[in-house]
């Protein structure tokens, strides 16, 4: 079992497009926020210090929006087992009603933070994101 990590997300002026709603760039940065800070907040300091991930694959499916000012709460966890360098990353924003409006399987590559080259993504370090 996976441990969660939320945060709360506001719709300012610079996120709402020429729809009147949250663009989905926005989207794609927020779920990028949420991984970070799940990271930070989780991760041990010294494999914070040795490693971190970048994205190689966004799935994400959109069944609503928000309007400026609106909040929505984003969840995130590890799905599964890592796969060599990879893991795979859930996510779900739901708006202040509960419902589930974006909904995305993000996969993150792990790098050597001074070779910058993939590495294995190694039991101990996803310990921390685990009940």
């Amino acid at each position: 079992m996976t441990k969660l990590f939320s945060k709360v997300f506001t719709a300012r002026p610079e996120h709402i497009d020429e729809l009147g709603h949250v663009n989905n760039a926005v989207w794609v940065q927020w779920i990028q926020d949420l991984a970070t800070s799940h990271w930070e907040s989780a991760a041990r300091e010294e494999d914070r210090a040795a490693c971190f991930w970048v994205v190689t694959r966004h799935e994400i499916d959109y069944r609503g929006n928000v309007d400026e000012g609106q909040t929505v709460t984003g969840r995130t966890w590890i799905e599964g087992e890592p796969r060599g360098a990879t893991s795979v990353r859930r996510v779900e924003f739901r708006n202040e009603a509960g419902k589930v409006i974006v909904s995305a399987s993000t996969t993150w590559a792990m790098l050597d933070r001074e070779t910058q080259r993939l590495v294995r993504v190694r039991s101990e370090v996803l310990a921390p994101f685990r009940d």
